[in-house]
């Protein structure tokens, strides 16, 4: 309850004191009890993807939130098995899963194939216990997302363990908080500890004890201090104790072991740093080393390796000789390549001069029966088969590039499983030809983006995977599939922008400024980049270089490098207007683990963008001409006059200085009022900074409120219709506040931990869209419930909230046969907002039964220790029979006419029903069933399906009421709202009161065929055992029985002219149409929102005229015919039979 009343207060903007994260506690030890089911109901739901339903169900885990990476008042309780006040506002994922995502490791079961585990570097864990069909992510509600390494114990694959933070040192990597163990097969999850290494290279097991395990920390890229080193745990992850230091600024990246004698091991220390100026990849402290005695003494390995400095070193240990150990590695001056060990790592020679590059790739994998035969993961795998000598590309057609992970079936060395960063690949014949996994939706995106199509497409840029443009939605009631994406320009992806008044535009930025713009109607693209002119400098392009469209002029873009540059006619050419706008630091003066490096250090600056660039630019949409921008030397500098004039902030409260800014938005309410939000990741700096100014940036003050203090925000904007409201994203989640930034509450309902890069508000729908780094996009239909939950609404006791304006339509079936046809169970595709009328709601308590309640007071008194009597008979009587609490809507059109009542769940918080915008079925709905019709299959985004689906409604104004019903009364809450049903399609004739009133006579003639249909059947149930029962009755008059078969004669000519003719349609010949085959030709046309065709009004006249005369036949026979013989077989003492009423007297 306390609970409740703090997450309410914040939702509320309630001042509260911001709550931080818990401090630092031992490891606990691993949870070894079975999982807890939630028991939550769901009346609106929504999977990452609908192949999930197939296997793997459950999704949580048990760990709490790691330091910081928990947010407080979060919506969902803390996790998906959350309950808070805005569980019900879900956000739904839109995939896409035509590209994917970079996945840094993967597991095979040892004796089962056919599960795997993959580790994606921002994305979670996910599993497939069918080899890749389906999939579920098993690691969602941990507090981190970034994986490095992901082990199968092979003594017990119950067991799995996790090292988190992706284990490279690119530009856009991760981090992570420790090390994870699961001990049921990824259902639940325990953080075992190490919570401070951020990046684990690799964990290897003991083979002879699973409770011995090692983990590579690699340590935090861009501070000393951490977790850095090879740790040790002989209890199962109860404690740990490092075996071996990295140094100041090195950690353990790499660990093997000998399996004929685990003691003997080999691990490598990776000295490395990364800041947003620059990067060295090695030092001194870098090196291989050998222990013998299970990680008790160390020596350093060098006898072969270079004497330059070493960067990161990759090792492998050939299972088919042990002896042979193999090493790639980096060092300065070009002294790199590919080692190898004959004698367990003792002493290497240089077989080559190949190597990767270690901040991407820098592993090797031993082919499981061919000693000479190892693996390079690469730009493009490589392959040596003469140990080392050479390499040759193992093969990328059809592929992605850019690879991190290879598993080898040691039963089948031609089985490849290939993780790459665009996903997942399979080959049988060693990299010949590969499967694609279309079904992980993993993209990283950096920006989002949204046009104003009927339903309106998203557009963004991923990490490697191109840049992409897809629907949010679709007519088909297969949702959004693969097919509703398309590619807009390639390479790394980032910022997308859509001509606001020519949709067909867009244009698509790929790395350092390479931007694009792409015709949607001709596919054609064309390179808009500005240059410099002659003796300027070169320009600086950001890896994420900023672009915008005017908000006043669709034909003016902003595209910025160290200068802004402006273009009048769509990029065609460009002005710049203003100088350089950095500090002009120079970065090769910058200190980089504690001193400035030389010019040949090993990776000196690789992958990394140029210093000193505009990183952030927006302008005023209330002020033409008005331009802020932010530099990635941590400047904010607005011009109100165009560009003509610039004035600098160069610190700002709270904020370190030179830290990054990640994102400006000016205010949709007010010209001189502006947001932005601080990135200092780079530095270690995992803080949230954001702050507004309502001077034009002269003055900032910090609203970072009660955000988590771990987790960077990457972007605000804020709402279009309440000033008070802002959402940001951040590094582990989606928050909003309504106060402007004292108190913020986190939106988890459907979103996983999970980088939230970008925010977009399609305005006229309302959406909120989302771009994940790791878990592509997800929409948060209709942002005005959450703007309804006011404090003044949250304290009654429930409420309707606003209910969005629904679009009237048919859906199609783009495949036959269900939702996802006969595609099979792997076939991706995202669920659409169900189709009708969303109807939220909100109760401040959930309404419980009698025995809940009992059961609540009867748990309170157990944990004071009182003693806990059992209640009287009477009341558990009162118990058992009690109605369930429910909450009733009732949908009525204008004249006041019921349409539809619906049900929903009486739990607390924002609930949402929907409304299928039809008129009730012939049909009673299923037992339990939540909705009215239409709604889709239990478990499906729509729920529980309702009966028969009755014609839809006409277009206009209708009023939803809501009332509680407890013990069967029904008593309204709070106030009806008024939903607007319009059709979708402007140009589509409009739907007809005429119309309307012939399918409701159709449905009414359909509920009365059906009915006498089913009722004539039942008849025939009870004739058949009578005569039955007649049968075996000792001296039964035979006029009993010869009625008997005569009524059962007439009920078989009756049904028949419901169903047809079973004699003739045996014998493959076609029949006459019967009254159920003729009314499910005109019961068509109530599913359609245009008119009758003749067929179907003739086929109702036909029904209605021969049904009148069934319907007479059909009630004498029951009312007369079978209750005459019924009474007769009674006199005459036949047995009971179904239908009956026995006769008895007592004996005198």
């Amino acid at each position: 309850m306390l609970r409740r009343i703090a997450l309410l207060a914040v939702l509320l903007g309630t001042p509260l004191a911001a709550q931080q994260p818990p401090a630092r506690q031992p490891a606990p030890a691993p949870r070894r009890g079975a999982p807890q089911d939630s028991g939550r109901a769901r009346t609106l739901g929504s999977d990452t993807t609908r192949n999930r339903r197939a296997a793997n169900q459950d999704t949580a885990g048990t760990s709490g939130a790691g330091p910081g990476g928990g947010a407080p008042n979060d919506s969902a309780g803390g996790g998906e098995r959350g309950g808070g006040p805005l569980a019900g506002m879900r956000l739904r994922a839109i995939g896409p899963a035509m590209i994917s995502g970079r996945i840094s490791d993967l597991a095979v079961h040892p004796r089962d194939r056919k599960t795997w585990y993959i580790g994606v570097a921002a994305g979670g864990v996910w599993k497939t216990t069918n080899a890749g069909t389906t999939w579920t992510p098993v690691f969602d509600a941990q507090s981190s997302y970034s994986i490095g390494t992901v082990v199968i114990d092979p003594k017990n694959p119950n067991v799995v363990w996790v090292g988190t933070g992706e284990n490279n040192a690119q530009r856009a990597v991760n981090y992570g908080d420790g090390v994870y163990k699961s001990v049921d097969a990824g259902r639940t999850w325990t953080n075992v500890g190490l919570r401070e290494s951020e990046h684990v290279g690799k964990i290897v097991i003991d083979p002879r004890n699973s409770d011995v395990v090692y983990v590579a920390a690699q340590g935090p890229l861009s501070v000393k201090g951490g977790d850095r080193g090879l740790y040790k745990t002989t209890d199962g992850g109860r404690t740990w104790k490092q075996v071996l230091p990295g140094g100041t600024w090195a950690g353990v990246s790499d660990v093997v072991l000998d399996p004929r004698n685990p003691d003997v091991l080999l691990a490598t220390t990776w000295q490395r740093v990364r800041r947003t100026y620059g990067y060295i990849a090695g030092g001194p402290e870098s090196g291989v080393w050998r222990s013998t005695d299970g990680g008790a003494t160390w020596k350093r390995s060098q006898a072969g390796l270079p004497n330059d400095e070493l960067g990161r070193v990759g090792l492998a240990v050939s299972p088919v000789n042990p002896d042979v150990v193999y090493a790639i590695l980096e060092a300065a001056n070009d002294r790199g390549g590919f080692y190898r060990s004959r004698d367990g790592g003792v002493t290497w020679e240089r077989m080559s001069d190949y190597n990767t590059t270690g901040l991407y790739y820098g592993e090797i994998f031993p082919d499981p029966v061919d000693v000479d035969r190892v693996y390079a993961v690469d730009v493009r795998n490589m392959v040596t088969e003469d140990g080392g000598r050479t390499f040759r590309p193992v093969g990328e057609r059809d592929k992605h590039v850019d690879n991190h992970v290879i598993w080898i079936d040691p039963a089948d060395v031609d089985h490849l499983l290939i993780g790459c960063d665009g996903g997942l690949y399979e080959s049988f014949d060693r990299g010949q030809t590969y499967k694609y996994f279309a079904n992980l939706p993993l993209g990283q995106f950096y920006r989002v983006d949204t046009d104003t199509a009927t339903f309106y497409h998203v557009y963004g840029g991923t990490q490697d995977n191109n840049s992409v443009g897809g629907l949010s939605r679709t007519r088909s009631s297969a949702g959004v599939t693969n097919a509703e994406w398309f590619v807009t320009a390639g390479g790394d992806g980032f910022v997308s922008r859509v001509d606001p008044q020519d949709p067909s535009t867009v244009y698509a930025e790929s790395q350092h400024g390479n931007m694009q713009r792409f015709d949607l109607k001709t596919g054609e693209s064309v390179n808009i980049v500005p240059q410099p002119e002659p003796g300027e400098p070169g320009l600086r392009w950001y890896w994420d270089s900023p672009m915008i469209v005017s908000p006043h002029k669709h034909t003016r873009l902003y595209f910025a490098a160290q200068r802004l540059y402006r273009s009048e006619d769509r990029g065609d050419s460009w002005t710049p207007v203003s100088p350089d706008l950095s500090r002009g630091i120079d970065r090769d003066k910058l200190r980089l683990m504690d001193r400035v490096w030389s010019i040949d250090a090993v990776a000196r600056n690789t992958s990394s963008s140029f210093f000193g660039a505009i990183v952030a630019v927006a302008e005023s949409p209330l002020k033409e001409g008005q331009l802020w921008i932010g530099t990635d030397d941590g400047t904010i500098q607005v011009s109100d006059d165009g560009g003509a004039h610039w004035s600098k902030t160069e610190r700002f409260p709270g904020v370190p200085d030179t830290t990054q800014v990640a994102r400006i938005t000016p205010s949709r309410h007010d010209a001189r009022t502006a947001y932005a939000a601080f990135d200092n990741h780079m530095s270690g700096d995992y803080k949230p900074y954001v702050l507004k100014t309502t001077d034009l940036g002269r003055t900032w003050t910090p609203i970072a409120g009660n955000l988590p203090q771990r987790g960077t925000v990457y972007v605000v904007i804020d709402d279009p219709k309440d000033a008070n409201i802002l959402y940001a994203g951040t590094e582990f989640g989606l928050f909003f506040t309504r106060d402007g930034g004292a108190t913020w509450t986190r939106l988890r309902g459907g979103l996983p931990t999970i980088q939230v890069r970008d925010l977009a508000i399609q305005e006229r729908d309302d959406d909120l869209v989302v771009a994940t780094f790791g878990r592509s996009f997800y929409v948060l239909d209709d942002l005005a419930p959450l703007r309804a939950l006011t404090r003044e609404v949250a304290a009654r006791e429930g409420a309707l909230l606003p209910i969005r304006r629904a679009p009237l339509y048919v859906q199609s079936n783009t495949f036959a046969g269900g939702t996802n046809g006969t595609q099979g169970s792997g076939f991706f595709a995202a669920p659409n907002p169900p189709f009708g009328a969303v109807i939220p709601y909100y109760l401040r308590t959930e309404i419980r039964t009698r025995r809940a309640q009992r059961q609540a007071a009867e748990r309170a008194l157990a944990r004071r220790g009182a003693d806990v009597f059992p209640p009287s008979w009477d009341s558990l009587r009162v118990e058992d029979r009690e109605e369930a609490p429910a909450i009733v809507l009732t949908v009525t059109d204008a004249a006041g006419k019921v349409v539809r009542r619906l049900t929903g769940p009486a739990q607390a918080g924002v609930q949402r029903v929907v409304w299928d915008l039809r008129w009730a079925g012939p049909t009673a709905p299923n037992a339990g069933a939540q909705r009215g019709g239409g709604g889709g299959e239990e478990g499906d985004e729509g729920g529980p399906r309702g009966g028969g689906a009755g014609p839809l409604v006409v277009p206009g104004a209708y009023r939803v009421a809501i009332a509680k019903r407890v013990d069967g009364v029904e008593t309204p809450l709070g106030t009806p709202q008024t939903v607007e049903v319009y059709m979708l399609d402007k140009d589509a004739t409009p739907r007809a009161a005429a119309v309307l009133a012939f399918q409701q006579r159709v449905t009414d003639l359909q509920r009365a065929v059906a009915g006498a249909s089913a009722y004539a059947g039942e008849l025939s149930t009870r004739v058949q055992a009578l005569e039955r029962a007649v049968r075996e009755t000792p001296g039964a008059d035979a006029k009993v029985a010869g009625d008997v078969r005569a009524l059962s004669s007439q009920l078989r000519d009756l049904r028949e002219a419901f169903t047809g003719d079973p004699t003739i349609a045996r014998r493959q010949e076609p029949t006459p149409p019967s009254l159920l085959g003729r009314v499910g030709i005109m019961a068509q046309g109530t599913r359609s929102l245009g008119a009758p065709t003749a067929t179907q009004r003739r086929q109702y006249d036909i029904v209605a005229a021969d049904f009148a005369k069934v319907l007479g036949q059909l009630r004498s026979l029951a009312t007369t015919d079978l209750a005459r013989v019924e009474t007769a077989a009674e006199a005459a003492g036949v047995p009971w039979t179904p239908g009956r009423m026995p006769e008895w007297r007592a004996n005198p």
